[in-house]
């Protein structure tokens, strides 16, 4: 009895070392993880729910071909052919094992990219888009600029270390959420298996989808492992759960075998905080009537403004009571007014953070009444008599 004691103790002591007890206690607590960056985003509006040193720049590793991929979908064509160069065949592990003058489709080369996070696959892709490896990787930096990834700069497509390859986890997430926009990418990332067939004389290719998270956390749908030795263990995730879609990154959650596990005890960790205490709410409705004020110079005294889109933000339960709307609005306004007009505008704030803006619509038209138009207005009816 007491052997069979013991044999449930150290089996409980194992369950809890993986997953501590903050997983599944107070949902309120904010994750313990080790990663030394890390983060949790809202993909619908881009709000940072969580945050560890999220803008500290750090090597990203594979967590690169996110990018690598989005920018091949935009400005390649799926059926293109793409030959291999001696610079992509003699990239190091992890590889495709492409040959030199290779002939492989570029819609096929993308799920080896992200199923199993070819490198060799990566410079192919990379010389083809752009006609060389150091182009395309400033056209990557270029994009991640325009999405707001400010701190992120990519040397290599495939995210081998390299001076200056660096991004942060709030950068990562923001690339991240883009390309989640895109169904072709959110399509190849969830694959779990594929084949490449065989063409010429170059045999086919087996593809296993290498992301264990799509198959460990209810509702996964991406997105991407990454691992060198100066970038540690690295993973972005994606999970949607009915409404909801989060996207969380960790940099750096450790080396070795136990780095390997951590990252995703660090992801589930964080992905759990986020559906166990967000919730997509609708802080304003469409159409709703906010703010009527006065008109001069038309028989109507006043028109209404109507919100012209909804404001859907993801806030705590405790959140709910710090949500406050300004108004921006004239304090009269002059005919004529045309139906769907914009004369103000309102927004929500949560707490002190602005979750969004909305413009305030006139309800209906409204003639101008005054001599003149009144005047212009018998001349016309007159004149229509008479002709």
């Amino acid at each position: 009895m007491k052997k069979k004691h013991l044999l449930i103790i150290v089996i409980m002591s194992l369950i809890f070392n993986i997953y501590p007890f903050e997983v599944y206690g107070n949902i309120n607590k904010e994750p313990n993880v080790e990663a030394k960056s890390a983060i949790l985003m809202d993909a619908s509006t881009g709000r940072v729910l969580w945050e560890k040193n999220a803008h500290e720049p750090l090597a990203m590793a594979s967590t690169t071909k996110i990018m690598t991929c989005i920018l091949a979908l935009e400005k390649g064509n799926l059926m293109d052919e793409v030959i291999v160069s001696k610079r992509a065949a003699s990239a190091p592990r992890v590889k495709l094992y492409l040959k030199e003058g290779e002939k492989q489709c570029l819609g096929d080369l993308l799920y080896a990219l992200m199923l199993q996070s070819s490198n060799d696959v990566a410079v192919a892709i990379a010389e083809h888009i752009s006609g060389s490896v150091e182009t395309f990787c400033e056209e990557m930096t270029k994009k991640a600029k325009e999405l707001g990834a400010k701190n992120t700069v990519f040397k290599t497509p495939n995210g081998l270390d390299a001076q200056g390859h660096q991004s942060t986890a709030y950068d990562l997430a923001v690339i991240t959420r883009y390309a989640m926009k895109n169904p072709k990418f959110v399509k190849i990332i969830n694959t779990k298996h594929i084949t490449i067939p065989q063409k010429g004389n170059y045999k086919s290719y087996d593809l296993k989808n290498t992301n264990r998270f799509l198959y460990e956390f209810p509702g996964a749908n991406g997105v991407k492992t990454g691992y060198t030795g100066k970038a540690g263990y690295c993973f972005v995730g994606a999970v949607k759960q009915e409404d909801m879609q989060l996207i969380s990154v960790v940099l750096a959650s450790g080396w070795g075998p136990r780095g390997k596990e951590q990252k995703w005890v660090d992801t589930k960790r964080i992905m759990k905080y986020g559906f166990d205490n967000y919730k997509l709410e609708t802080l304003l409705e469409k159409n709703k009537l906010l703010k009527t004020i006065p008109v001069e110079k038309a028989k109507e005294t006043e028109v209404s403004l109507y919100t012209d889109k909804s404001i859907i933000y993801a806030i705590k339960e405790e959140e709910k009571s710090k949500i406050r709307i300004e108004l921006k609005v004239p304090n009269l306004v002059e005919a004529p007014i045309e139906k769907g007009e914009k004369l103000g505008e309102a927004k929500v704030f949560v707490g002190d953070e602005l979750s969004g803006s909305v413009n305030l619509l006139a309800d209906r038209s409204i003639e101008r009444h005054d001599f003149p138009s009144c005047f212009k207005k018998v001349l016309n009816n007159w004149l229509k008599v008479i002709n």
